[in-house]
């Protein structure tokens, strides 16, 4: 049995925890891009269990990350400075 939930039959990474990283343009819950979000539901099983594999080397680039507000666009922008 797999440890990923299923949402409506399908399986998915989502962990309800929605937003996007604004330099790698990923989630920060689940590690996928808007267009792997948006069309999750209409991918072939195959494509979607080869994003699932590729998840987990996404992860270290939002090491760290929080989702929204002040102080995370304060990070960002200190960052890039």
């Amino acid at each position: 049995m797999s440890d990923t939930p299923k949402r409506g039959g399908i399986e998915s990474p989502c962990i309800k925890l929605c937003a996007i990283h604004p330099a790698e343009g990923i989630c920060i819950g689940c590690y996928r891009t808007l267009a792997e979000i948006g069309g999750w539901s209409t991918m072939s099983p195959e494509a979607r269990r080869a994003v699932m594999a590729d998840l987990p080397a996404r992860a270290s680039r939002v090491a760290g990350a929080q989702a929204g507000g002040r102080g995370g666009r304060l990070r960002l922008r200190r960052k890039d400075q």
